[in-house]
């Protein structure tokens, strides 16, 4: 009987341990994964094309000396703005003043002969008419008297080459810019046309030059068909310093090595924030996208199977929706399929969800809309 009542406890207890293995092992209920989340919304989105540019100078002139002589002066400091006709440079002008009055010595002694020359053809054809001397003598004054009028002229011209030459000693700047590094000091002498002296670059307006893939060629020739093209230049890691210009050029060749084609966009750069040899990111804006569907860019993930959003439905559950997005603006990111303008997408703590997952969204907020 003992062994009995044994045998029911046993059993009693293990049916007891039985049924509360089968209450421990209930799924637990997941909680809510918190999320941030957006509302996209449409709006009209510009096109953009962006590009890494390179500034130059609208105008560049090297600066040398088209006489040989000795730097007597310098006009200007280094790194200063002149403007067009300053003047920069002197050379010692002596030995061309020298030259000048030597030549005009020259030309007052050969007007004195050319005057005696043709008083005596004067003469000489009256006492022709008169039988007293002869034609050859006649002539043989009149040839030295047309000889020394064409020595006066010569003269004339040696004079006129001289002064030119006195005129380079005196270099001033065909443009408006600014000047860089002074390479010869007062004193150093010069040989004309030999090394510049110093550049001066025009930086008011500027170039800013940069490529683009020659698949976007015609969409380039297009916008630029209308009106002017209009183009951003922004100094990276640096507030404030965009600059807007227009394309004033487009290459009549693409690059085959690269397959790219070279622009340039011309800016006023009166605040003088670009500068010749400065990179900077360039942004052309070559129309708008109307009614867009734009989301944040950071909502949009990438997968195997390609690019996908999570879509937070009426009961807070998320479905991964596949879609395909195209051009960023700023922040924004255009979605071309598989989103509509209303829906709310995840675009933080994408990392802890699953298909059906219920989350719990922060204050919703939505992309600003035009």
């Amino acid at each position: 009987m003992k062994q009995t009542s044994v045998i029911l406890s046993i059993i009693a207890l293990i049916f007891l341990c039985t049924s509360c293995s089968a209450k421990q092992e209930k799924p637990k209920v997941k909680p809510p994964v918190p999320v941030k989340v957006f509302k996209a919304v449409q709006k009209n989105v510009p096109v953009q094309v962006k590009a890494i540019g390179n500034v130059e100078a609208f105008t560049s002139v090297a600066i040398k000396s088209q006489v040989g002589g000795q730097i007597a002066r310098l006009h200007f400091a280094e790194g200063s703005d002149v403007e067009k006709g300053a003047l920069l440079i002197s050379i010692d002008p002596e030995p061309f003043q020298a030259t000048v009055s030597q030549f005009e010595a020259t030309l007052a002694k050969d007007q004195a002969q050319a005057k005696f020359a043709r008083e005596q053809v004067e003469r000489y054809a009256g006492l022709l008419k008169e039988g007293i001397v002869t034609r050859d003598q006649y002539e043989l004054l009149q040839s030295n008297a047309d000889s020394l009028a064409a020595t006066i002229a010569a003269d004339r011209a040696a004079i006129k080459n001289a002064k030119i030459q006195l005129g380079y000693c005196s270099i001033r700047s065909p443009i408006s810019g600014r000047t860089g590094t002074i390479a010869l000091q007062p004193g150093n002498l010069v040989k004309a046309n030999d090394l510049p002296i110093v550049t001066v670059n025009q930086i008011t307006p500027i170039y800013t030059t940069f490529a683009i893939p020659e698949k976007l060629l015609d969409d380039v020739k297009l916008a630029m068909a209308g009106n002017e093209l209009k183009i951003e230049a922004v100094i990276p890691n640096e507030s404030g310093s965009k600059e807007t210009g227009t394309i004033s050029f487009l290459d009549n060749a693409v690059n085959p090595a690269t397959g790219t084609i070279k622009l340039k966009g011309r800016f006023a750069n009166k605040s003088k924030k670009l500068w010749p040899g400065q990179f900077t990111d360039v942004v052309m804006t070559l129309g708008s996208r109307k009614n867009a569907v734009v989301v944040p860019t950071n909502a949009i993930q990438t997968s195997q199977q390609g690019q996908f959003v999570y879509v937070v439905k009426t009961d807070n559950s998320v479905d991964m929706r596949q879609v395909t997005a195209t051009i960023s603006v700023g922040e924004d990111t255009v979605v071309e399929k598989g989103l509509a303008a209303g829906e709310t997408v995840v675009v933080d703590g994408q990392l802890r969800l699953t298909p059906g997952a219920i989350v719990e969204a922060g204050e919703k907020q939505s992309v600003k809309g035009k």
